[in-house]
C-alpha cells in the first residue's frame, strides 16, 4: 500500500516562516549553528547537523524551490515487477543534491565536517512528465526523454587515459587537500578542504580525455522507461534511482525524479477517486422511460434508465465506475462514477410538437 509521507520541516528546523529573506534564514543559522555547535559545552552535535542541512536546502534558491514544490510523495511496491524503479523519496540524501558555495559550507569543514575525498556524486534531475487519464487509470510504462550529464565513453568516466601516467599535483603537493585559516564570525579556524585542482587524488593526469575535456562526463540526451502505477494523480513524483546525472569520474550517479502531470481529459473530470461526466439528453429520453448510454473511462458503455420523476439537478451515481485507486494493487479499487444530465433542447419548434407540448402541459396541470 501506498503511504504519504512528509518531509523534514526545515523552515520549522530554523525558526522562519515560509516567506522569510535570505537575510532572515542566514541570521537564523547563525544564531543556532553558534548554540548547537559540538565545540561549546552546551553544544548538541545532532541538532547542528540538522540545522546545518536546513541551512543548505533554504540558503540555495533552486534547492528552496524544489523543496517548496515536492513537499509530500509518495512510496509503495511498484506494480511493474521487475521494472527495476523505487517509488520511494529518501529525504536522507538532500545534502547530495549539489553544493553550497558560501562561507559556510568551508566553514563546516573547519569544524571537522571534512569533504570526502572522493569525487561528488551526481547531481539529481527533476522533469514534469504529461500523460493521460486512461494512462493514470490503468497504469502505463513510458519512456522519458530528458537532457543530462552522461559518463563519456571514451574514457569510461575517469576523464584521462591512467596507462600515459601521472604527476603530483603543485597546488596541493601532492596531499590532496589544502589546509587554510579563516576569519570568521565564530572566531579563527584552520579548515582543511579538498583540492578542487586534483579532485582530492594529489596527482594529474598526464593525458586528459579530448572528449570530455578531463570532466569524465558529457551533455547528451537520455530516454529510459519509467513504470507508472495504477491511479497515479498530478504533482505526485517518480523516483528512477541512479538515473540522475552522472557522477564526478565515476563516482555514483544522481536519481530522477519525474513529476506526473495529468492532461486536462475532454469529457471526464477527475474528483478525488471519482470521475464526472457530462450526457446531454432530450426530452423524449425523459417522458419515454428511455435508455441512454453513458460511456467510461475504460472505453465502454453502459445503459442508464431516466425515469420520468428523476431529479436532474442530482448527479446520477454509478458505483465502481470511476479512478482507479491508487496503491489498490491487483484489486484495482474503484471511485465511482457521477453522470451530470444536461436537457438539450431543440434549436426549432414545429407547429405539430408546438401542439404535442400543449397537450403534455394539459396532462401535467
Amino acid at each position: 500500500m501506498f503511504q504519504f509521507k512528509i518531509m523534514k520541516d526545515y523552515y520549522k528546523i530554523l525558526g522562519v516562516e515560509k516567506s522569510a529573506s535570505e537575510d532572515e534564514i542566514k541570521k537564523a543559522f547563525r544564531r543556532l549553528a553558534h548554540q548547537y555547535h559540538p565545540d561549546r559545552p552546551d553544544g548538541n552535535e545532532d541538532k547542528f547537523k540538522e540545522v546545518n542541512e536546513a541551512y543548505q536546502i533554504l540558503s540555495n534558491q533552486d534547492k528552496r524551490r524544489q523543496y517548496d514544490q515536492f513537499g509530500q510523495t509518495f512510496d509503495g511496491n511498484n506494480p511493474f515487477q521487475g521494472g527495476g524503479f523505487d517509488f520511494n523519496f529518501d529525504h536522507s540524501n538532500l545534502e547530495d543534491l549539489g553544493n553550497i558555495s558560501d562561507l559556510f559550507d568551508n566553514l563546516f569543514e573547519g569544524f571537522g565536517m571534512r569533504k570526502r575525498k572522493t569525487y561528488q556524486r551526481g547531481s539529481d534531475l527533476e522533469v514534469g512528465f504529461q500523460i493521460t487519464l486512461e494512462e493514470a487509470f490503468r497504469g502505463v510504462e513510458k519512456d522519458v526523454i530528458y537532457p543530462t550529464q552522461l559518463i563519456c565513453q571514451d574514457c569510461s568516466g575517469a576523464g584521462h587515459f591512467p596507462k600515459e601516467g601521472f604527476t603530483d599535483c603543485s597546488a596541493c603537493d601532492a596531499r590532496g587537500e589544502i589546509r587554510e585559516n579563516r576569519n570568521t564570525f565564530f572566531g579563527n579556524f584552520s579548515q582543511v578542504r579538498r583540492c578542487e585542482k586534483c579532485f582530492g587524488s594529489g596527482q594529474l593526469p598526464n593525458k586528459s580525455c579530448g572528449k570530455c575535456i578531463g570532466f569524465g562526463r558529457i551533455k547528451s540526451e537520455r530516454s529510459i522507461p519509467v513504470a507508472i502505477a495504477p491511479g497515479i494523480r498530478s504533482g505526485q513524483i517518480i523516483k528512477v534511482p541512479g538515473a540522475g546525472e552522472a557522477g564526478e569520474r565515476g563516482a555514483s550517479a544522481g536519481d530522477l525524479y519525474v513529476k506526473i502531470i495529468l492532461q486536462p481529459h475532454q469529457d471526464f473530470e477527475l474528483r478525488g477517486d471519482d470521475l464526472v461526466i457530462k450526457k446531454e439528453i432530450n426530452l423524449l429520453d425523459i417522458l419515454s422511460d428511455n435508455k441512454v448510454k453513458v460511456k467510461t473511462i475504460e472505453g465502454k458503455e453502459i445503459d442508464l434508465k431516466i425515469s420520468v420523476g428523476t431529479d436532474l439537478n442530482e448527479e446520477f451515481k454509478v458505483v465502481g465506475k470511476g479512478m482507479t485507486q491508487l496503491g489498490s494493487g491487483l484489486l484495482k479499487k474503484r471511485g465511482d462514477l457521477f453522470v451530470k444530465f444536461v436537457i438539450k433542447t431543440p434549436k426549432k419548434v414545429s407547429g405539430k410538437m408546438k401542439k404535442v407540448l400543449e397537450e403534455l402541459k394539459k396532462e401535467t396541470e
